[in-house]
């Protein structure tokens, strides 16, 4: 079967629900720091009701979802009586650049998302696809840094000089403009030095988004002194505790990791990360076990089963629910389960980052 003529019909894209994906593309890249170094695709999703949202993904969660559609409707699958002719997906590359690699990927990926939508009611009703392009609450914390590809669009409002109480103007976030700006596009706010600028969001380090004159735009925020800021967003970054045990005090520390909270890692990144940040070679990781105990990290099925373990305890919030509890090498003396014999020390020294 040629691709071509696995597109739907008009009918049948009447029969879709308003929040199904229809269009999707790659607006930008960004590196993020996690268990190791990675690169995240920021995606730009139309749903069939009209309205659009980023989600992040990762390349492999694409090859993830394409393995699974190939397992289920793949030209030879014989776990469906639909089948169909799915889009190729560029395979995985182990030799390169990171970022050169994304950035090759994402014409492909592209074209990849924009065949795939197109693809029958069977696959696009799919509950892979629909959580593959569904917008969650790790894609709603995310505050993309920049959009390359996809330039922001900014809000159709009227001034909010003119929408405020005169009693309530001194109130919201606004700046003073220092120079001149004039906007290269549509999309940017032009102002002169001296006007007020009312702020309604924070693109990114460099942009913001505003309005003044009756006109709604976003500049860069050298051009501006703020005089009263917006409200600071929540810290969406998560912590990876870790408890360090020497011979006489154990301190905490948190990692700071972009990686959602219900992320897996590789035992050998996990190991990676500790080392760099404690600047030890010769240190173990552990976790305790729901008895209490300590129990010594050595592959990636030890880490499953240690997260696995954690679900049964309360979360919290930013925390990764599972703790290590990072030793010596050659300290074997933590391992012992009788009282008052080789007990870890209890003198706690709080340091987080």
């Amino acid at each position: 079967m040629s691709l071509p003529r696995q597109l739907r019909e008009k009918s049948d894209f009447d029969q879709l629900p308003d929040d199904v994906p229809v269009s999707a593309n790659i607006a930008d890249i960004e590196e993020k720091k996690g268990f190791t170094n990675y690169f995240m695709f920021v995606i730009e999703v139309k749903i069939k009701g009209g309205s659009r949202y980023l989600i992040f993904r990762r390349y492999r969660q694409f090859y993830a979802l394409h393995a699974k559609l190939e397992e289920r409707y793949g030209a030879e699958s014989k776990n469906s009586p639909f089948t169909c002719t799915l889009p190729m997906l560029p395979g995985k590359v182990y030799v390169g650049a990171k970022k050169e690699i994304a950035e090759n990927r994402i014409p492909i990926l592209n074209a990849y998302m924009k065949n795939l939508l197109c693809l029958p009611i069977w696959v696009l009703m799919d509950e892979e696809v629909r959580l593959f392009f569904y917008h969650s609450t790790f894609d709603s914390e995310q505050v993309p840094k920049r959009l390359r590809r996809l330039r922001p669009r900014t809000r159709r409002v009227k001034s909010v000089s003119l929408q405020l109480p005169v009693s309530d103007r001194t109130a919201a976030p606004r700046a003073e403009a220092l120079f001149d700006f004039s906007g290269t596009n549509k999309l940017e706010l032009s102002f002169k030095k001296g006007d007020l600028i009312y702020l309604l969001s924070r693109i990114n380090k460099d942009w913001l988004e505003g309005t003044v004159h009756s006109t709604t735009g976003i500049f860069p925020c050298a051009f501006v002194k703020i005089i009263k800021d917006l409200p600071q967003q929540e810290d969406t970054v998560n912590r990876v505790r870790c408890y360090y045990h020497e011979e006489t005090v154990s301190t905490i520390r948190d990692i700071l990791v972009e990686e959602d909270l219900s992320s897996i890692p590789l035992f050998k990144d996990l190991m990676k990360l500790v080392r760099q940040e404690f600047d030890q070679d010769d240190i173990v990781l552990n976790y305790r076990d729901l008895d209490g105990d300590l129990i010594r990290l050595l592959s990636d099925q030890d880490v499953e089963l240690m997260v696995s373990q954690s679900r049964r305890k309360p979360a919290e919030k930013r925390i990764f629910p599972w703790k290590l509890h990072i030793t010596h090498k050659d300290d074997l003396s933590v391992y012992n389960t009788n009282p008052g014999i080789g007990a870890i020390p209890t003198v706690i020294a709080t340091r987080p980052l």
